[in-house]
């Protein structure tokens, strides 16, 4: 009789804050394999055993519980694919797209409805997707300052930044489709290529120094 009441007596401990945080973490699984349009008020309140009148109360409209939730799995993205401290530049940067690839595959279809909401208009998801972006671009130049990957200028900015835009590209597209593409061969195709793309740009290395002549 009291191991049926404990759970119990242990859910009725959690604050409101808590409660909404538990919600919002169910609700980022479910989105792993569902778009947000079909991630709805009622699915969430079966799954969590409670009344759809509660959910409203800690998320006020289905638009709010959808933005929320989608914030929540933005964090989790990047908190997931950050590089280690330690480490070759390379090396960090190979670590971080791994954990990026492994995210994007795991949690496919709520990272879809991030880019598509993002891109259809909606200004909420739009700022939330940009903000993800811009914390994952920045790592680059937090980085380059422990290693030396690139140098922070504005063209290598504009680099990464499309860098970045190809990165999520050639991973949607190979979740798709990967054909004979195995993940190591796309992990080496995205690391490699940032390097590449930074060198072709025609940026001088800090080490190089000026053109001898």
């Amino acid at each position: 009789m009291s191991a049926t009441t404990r759970p119990a007596a242990a859910r009725t401990r959690l604050s409101p804050t808590e409660r909404r945080s538990q919600l919002l973490d169910l609700g980022v699984r479910l989105l792993a394999t569902r778009s947000l349009d079909e991630l709805s008020i009622d699915l969430l309140a079966e799954e969590a055993g409670i009344s759809r009148g509660l959910l409203y109360h800690y998320f006020g409209n289905k638009h709010d519980f959808h933005e929320a939730v989608v914030r929540r799995a933005a964090d989790d993205l990047i908190a997931q694919t950050a590089p280690p401290a330690q480490g070759e530049p390379l090396e960090r940067l190979f670590v971080s797209v791994a954990a990026y690839v492994d995210y994007v595959d795991a949690n496919h279809q709520g990272y879809l409805s991030l880019v598509k909401g993002a891109a259809g208009g909606n200004e909420t998801l739009r700022q939330i997707y940009e903000e993800a972006r811009s914390v994952l671009s920045e790592r680059i130049f937090r980085e380059d300052a422990q290693g030396e990957l690139i140098a922070d200028t504005p063209r290598t900015r504009l680099v990464v930044r499309g860098w970045s835009a190809m990165t999520e590209e050639l991973v949607l597209s190979w979740k798709a489709d990967p054909g004979e593409v195995t993940r190591e061969d796309l992990l080496e195709i995205i690391a490699a290529s940032l390097p590449a793309l930074v060198e072709a740009v025609g940026d001088p290395a800090p080490s190089r120094g000026p053109s001898q002549s």
